[in-house]
């Protein structure tokens, strides 16, 4: 028997999809537009964000990841991290007693503030930590004109 992954998520998902046919159909309610299913991993790395001075910095714990397979965009002013990380391949011989590092992919989303700077975002990884930095977007201060009289 093969184990089966928990997700609440998408169970209210399908709820909802069962509901909304339900109240499409009185007069005078309005329909929500379809909702795109949102990309699911098969697990999720820890993340510590922090706000500094000049920038945002988020660090990912994703051991066992190539970096090079590592997807970092930003788009909409949301950053997306997806990646990969492979199963081991063993030899058929050895007979594995337990298993408790996940593989496959993961995707996390993390929405910016507008002075997130997309052009300068940079990341490292380290010991298997990813470190992202977003330098903050110089704000000029409004400038006050004198009027004359």
């Amino acid at each position: 028997m093969s184990a089966m992954r928990y997700e609440p998520w998408n169970l209210l998902n399908r709820l909802q999809g069962d509901i909304d046919p339900l109240f499409a159909r009185r007069p005078g309610v309005r329909r929500s537009p379809p909702r795109q299913p949102a990309p699911a991993g098969d697990w999720v790395p820890a993340v510590d964000m922090r706000e500094e001075d000049t920038r945002y910095v988020i660090h990912a714990d994703i051991p066992g990841v190539d970096p090079t397979a590592i997807e970092i965009s930003m788009e909409h002013g949301v950053l997306t991290i997806q990646g990969e990380r492979r199963r081991e391949n063993g030899t058929q011989r050895q007979s594995v007693r337990r298993t408790e590092r996940v593989s496959g992919s993961f995707v996390r989303r993390f929405s910016l503030p507008a002075s997130a700077d997309a052009e300068a975002i940079s990341a490292t990884s380290r010991h298997g930590v990813l470190e992202i930095v977003i330098p903050k977007q110089h704000r000029l201060h409004p400038k006050r004109i004198q009027v004359e009289a």
